[in-house]
């Protein structure tokens, strides 16, 4: 099983890094970004931009750096934790007996962001959000690739996530960092950035200790000039290649 696809524009958000010279000289030299700086995102109403976090202002903001003003495409949210902060808190809410807020509930699912992106452009296109554990950012490509299948020009991917918060911290599999990406993936054309994502079976072999959250590492690679990279998961692992 394997997807191919091209990379027609991209764009990233981390503290730090915020330009493409940026996360090109990050990918040659790759660490861990640290802090949670939050973009302008003036694209965004000031209404609207009060109503999302950090988490939420990165997603925005590489999504409309990534996409083109007018075009209306289909919309694949990935992310492995989505905004367990704001979970966090209703939990605690809950625990207290105290009264839940019903807006920190509406922003806390999976689709919140794609739901604020949508209405703020107009937009009723398909949007999904994908959270699938340490598959996410693969079966957001995946879910891209059968949006392509089934006659899209063209998809905005969104991989987004932050370290999880209190009490959940003892969860913790992977470095964590605060960052978003935007990818518009096409189908496979002549002098675009091509790429190649197959699933693979683990090997016996030790795997050395993670510099990047999965999802970055994919950024990472796809800004390299690495012929592939692969990651052992749980059972499985996923191979990803230049595709010429």
């Amino acid at each position: 099983m394997a997807f191919d696809f091209c990379l027609r524009g991209w764009a990233a958000f981390a503290s730090g890094l915020h330009t493409p010279e940026d996360w090109k000289a990050w990918a040659a030299q790759p660490f861990l970004p640290q802090g949670e700086e939050a973009p302008a995102l003036p694209e965004l109403a000031p209404m609207a931009r009060r109503r999302a976090n950090t988490l939420g202002r990165m997603a925005l903001q590489v999504a409309y750096w990534a996409q083109e003003e007018k075009s209306h495409v289909p919309v694949v949210l990935a992310s492995r934790h989505g905004d367990l902060e704001r979970s966090l808190a209703l939990l605690a809410e809950m625990a207290a007996e105290e009264p839940m807020s019903p807006t920190g509930f509406g922003l806390s699912v999976h689709n919140a962001i794609g739901a604020m992106y949508s209405i703020a452009r107009g937009d009723r296109s398909n949007y999904l959000a994908v959270a699938a554990g340490a598959d996410t950012v693969a079966l957001g490509v995946v879910e891209a690739a059968g949006l392509l299948a089934d006659g899209a020009e063209e998809v905005l991917l969104l991989c987004y996530d932050t370290p999880l918060p209190g009490d959940y911290s003892v969860f913790r599999d992977e470095p964590a960092a605060t960052y978003a990406w935007a990818w518009r993936i096409t189908p496979p054309v002549a002098g675009g950035t091509r790429l190649r994502l197959s699933r693979s079976e683990a090997t016996d072999a030790v795997a050395e200790p993670a510099l990047l959250p999965y999802g970055l590492d994919v950024l990472r690679f796809a800004l390299s000039a690495e012929d592939a990279s692969a990651r052992p998961l749980t059972g499985h692992g996923w191979e990803w290649r230049h595709h010429v």
